[in-house]
């Protein structure tokens, strides 16, 4: 949730999921609940006041919570509820919260955790066949909960629209889109997304609940990863964003914070908030001109708000995600959204490598191709970039990143096999009537002499590469 500090106006964090136009609100991915500890009892009693906004007896739904989850005895509770009673006939406005805090039966910590568990019951009250358990993150636009499905008796991430959003048809609209495209997809590296649905007045969507961390987790804890790790992790949401592309489905926000670890190492793309069918061009065209995405990952096109959105926007992304895993540092730092968005346009990159030097020439080279500025010079297809990363994992050379140089090292392999070719089957010259002069002036030799010097310029750029 952030530091407290004393300015009252924060910044804007570039590292959250925002479409930059005021008509679409902000970050969707899972942040961590609050867990923050009342200073007294009647700060926690109003803490779980404002969550139990439903009519009901507090006490009731405290002592309930209390016993359910072993916080205390149903003797201590029945002895504060009976010496409540007492006092609120002595004019004494006890309560519970306060009795079971004063005879230390449970601790102000254990209280502030109820809240969560009242907001789950609120939450969860009108969606049949599920258990809500705890609350996983909320964003601007969305409540993450665990839940338990009862009847396959598994546990369950369940998305909901908060309410004040229920009565805007185009936030209903979106977050529906969002359920259905996430639904598309069944892929192992992909949260896979069960249902989509409405209860009563609430909208939510039921998806795979992932037992684990974030690459963003990881990185705050360990400040990067090894190269080899971040590889592994790259190669597997390039599988996961090679399905999705065939399924015609851009994801548009890729970053750490939307890279899920399992406790076996499977990394999984989550959150398809901002996903964007490349046919769609009804979308495309209510979105032409407005940055969709998150500033420290956004692709230039998606910048500059164009209506042709296709893979390369997505390499672009994990690219910059996959820089961030190995340097420790976001490829584009600034003040604020609109500086970072700017050098991403506009500032050439710090290669990977100079920035973290025990990086191998490989991977940076494969960073640096995922994340050219022009979507034309970047890899086309995850397929690509997964061949390289596999290349770079095995201690080689990246074959298909040589092209972010300029040459094209096939195109000058068939040219010399053609030269060689022709001049095989050139007639000799009549004797006494060639001179080295008119050598000189053969187009095949001067060819021959053009293609030498390229290729000893290349062998300059990769032993300096190497």
């Amino acid at each position: 949730m952030g530091n407290l500090v004393s300015d009252p106006k924060p910044k804007p964090d570039p590292g959250k999921t925002t479409p930059i136009v005021p008509d679409r609100a902000a970050d969707t991915a899972p942040v961590p609940a609050s867990d923050s500890t009342p200073a007294t009892a009647a700060d926690a009693e109003q803490m779980l006041q404002e969550a139990a906004k439903s009519g009901t007896n507090l006490d009731t739904i405290v002592s309930r919570l209390v016993i359910e989850q072993n916080l205390a005895t149903e003797d201590e509770v029945r002895h504060c509820m009976e010496r409540v009673k007492q006092m609120r006939e002595e004019n004494n406005q006890a309560s519970l919260v306060q009795l079971l805090l004063n005879n230390e039966y449970v601790t102000k910590r254990q209280i502030a955790r109820l809240r969560q568990s009242i907001e789950a019951e609120r939450s969860g009250q009108k969606i049949p066949g599920y258990k809500i358990e705890k609350k996983l993150g909320a964003g601007a636009m969305a409540t993450v909960w665990k839940a338990r499905q009862l009847r396959l008796d598994r546990d369950v991430a369940i998305k909901i629209l908060p309410r004040k959003f229920t009565s805007n048809p185009q936030f209903i609209e979106r977050f529906i889109a969002e359920g259905r495209s996430a639904a598309q997809l069944n892929h192992p590296n992909i949260v896979q997304a069960y249902d989509v649905d409405k209860a009563g007045d609430l909208y939510f969507f039921v998806m795979e609940y992932v037992d684990g961390r974030t690459v963003y987790d990881d990185i705050t804890k360990h400040k990067r990863l090894s190269e080899r790790e971040a590889i592994d992790i790259a190669i597997q949401i390039a599988d996961a964003l090679q399905h999705a592309h065939s399924k015609g489905l851009i994801h548009r926000d890729v970053k750490p914070k939307n890279v899920m670890i399992t406790k076996e190492g499977v990394a999984k793309l989550a959150d398809m908030g901002l996903a964007r069918a490349v046919s769609d061009k009804e979308m495309a065209e209510a979105e032409a001109g407005k940055a969709f995405g998150t500033p420290y990952y956004i692709s230039p096109e998606q910048i500059r708000g164009e209506r042709q959105i296709g893979p390369p926007a997505d390499i672009y992304s994990l690219g910059a995600t996959l820089y961030h895993m190995v340097t420790g540092s976001v490829p584009y730092d600034g003040p604020n959204p609109s500086a970072v968005m700017h050098k991403h346009l506009k500032a050439e990159l710090v290669p990977p490598d100079h920035v973290n030097p025990k990086l191998s020439a490989g991977i940076s080279q494969v960073i640096e191709m995922m994340m050219a500025k022009d979507p034309k010079a970047r890899y086309q297809k995850c397929a690509d970039v997964r061949a390289d990363l596999l290349a770079v994992r095995e201690g080689k050379s990246p074959v298909i990143a040589h092209k972010d140089w300029g040459i094209d090292l096939a195109g000058v392999a068939q040219a010399e096999a053609a030269a060689i070719g022709q001049i095989a089957e050139a007639p000799a010259p009549k004797r006494g009537s060639f001179t080295i002069a008119d050598l000189f002036r053969q187009p095949l030799v001067i060819l021959m002499l053009v293609l030498l010097v390229v290729s000893i310029v290349i062998n300059i750029i990769l032993a300096s590469r190497s």
